[in-house]
Order: C-alpha cells, then structure tokens, then sequence
C-alpha cells in the first residue's frame, strides 16, 4: 500500500509540472560523461577464443543511477537507470547503420523541494549514411527507476539540418516521458530536413 501511495504521489506531481499548476515541479538538466574507459566496467564478453565483437558495460551516471552499454558489431544499445530483473533484459535499440555514442549524456531531473529524480535522457548519437557522412540524432530515453525498472526510447530528434534540436528534444522528454509506456507507445520522431536513419529493435 506504502509503494502504491508513493507511486500516486509522484504522478500527481509529474502531472501538475506538466500542467503547470501552483504546485509545479521543477525540470532541470543535468549532465554526465560518459567515458568507457574511465567510468564503466564489462560485465559480459568473449571468453577465451570465443569469435565475436561485443561487450556489455555497466557505467556510471547521474547520482548512482547506471547506464548500461551493450556494444556488438559497431553499433551501440543504451539503457539508463535500473534494467527489468529476473529473466527480463533490456531490448536491444539501435539503428540499423554503424552508429556511436557522443560522451555528454543530458539528464532531464524533476525536483519537489529537497526531492529529485531523473525521467529522461537526451543522449547524441552519429549514425552513418549511405554516402560516409554521420548523422547526428538526439535520442529521448525514459529512465528505469528502482522500483519500476522500465525504460526505452521516447522520442528521436535529428539533429543534423533540424533548427532547436535541443529544445525539441526536452519538450519531448518532458511531455512524453513520465506516462510513457514501453512496448506499447511508439516513439516521436521529428526529423527535420534529414530523414531519421532507421532504428533497430524495440525503438521503433
């Protein structure tokens, strides 16, 4: 009953930030680096003379929540916060074409007082093309939370020839996170002048 009432709690207020009521919540950014050789250790790879090239990092993020990196055949899925537990694991969300991570992760965090909490990650990403170019997409990311542990993909913003792609990336995370339901809802995509490279998985 405790954890159904918490859980009560904080949606009304992510409701009333969204609103913008009296009793708003404030949504503000934080940033971490994301640096594998520095701040994130393997917890799964190749064994022995085993073929492949993949690895699985667990790293630190924004104040003790992980981000999880799943790397394999040069292209990257990333998970931020607390993966499903048990049998469950992340779905694997990514894009089709090689692709890399940029070292800046945004942190969107909801504050009540001396409360906070993160709901959103905007992270870049540089995706190639089919003439050797990199196109740059800002990825909107729920965060898995300790209790619930569910995240995904939100929203896809392409960055390359596509005005305020920062902003649009927060509208989206802060609109769309929260109530997001992964599996179900399908991500946003605003791509601008370019079109959005096609994603992989469970991302759309």
């Amino acid at each position: 009953m405790r954890m159904a009432l918490t859980r009560l709690a904080i949606a009304g207020l992510a409701m009333a930030a969204m609103a913008g009521t009296a009793r708003a919540v404030d949504i503000e950014s934080a940033y971490t680096e994301l640096k594998t050789e520095e701040n994130c250790a393997p917890f799964a790879a190749p064994g022995g003379d085993e073929p492949g090239d993949w690895v699985n990092l667990v790293c630190s993020g924004w104040k003790g929540y992980p981000v999880l990196v799943y790397y394999s055949d040069a292209r990257e899925s990333l998970f931020y916060g607390f993966p499903p537990a048990g049998d469950l694991a992340p779905e694997w969300e990514s894009f089709s074409a090689f692709n890399s991570t940029g070292p800046t992760i945004e942190w969107r965090i909801m504050k009540d007082g001396d409360r906070e909490w993160p709901v959103a990650t905007i992270h870049r990403w540089f995706v190639d093309d089919d003439f050797g170019d990199k196109i740059e997409v800002l990825v909107v990311e729920k965060v898995g939370q300790l209790l619930e542990r569910q995240g995904c993909v939100v929203g896809y913003v392409v960055a390359t020839g596509n005005e305020n792609a920062n902003e649009k990336a927060r509208r989206i995370a802060d609109r769309q996170a929260y109530d997001f339901a992964c599996g179900a809802d399908q991500p946003v995509v605003d791509a601008g002048e370019v079109p959005a490279p096609m994603s992989a998985g469970g991302g759309g």
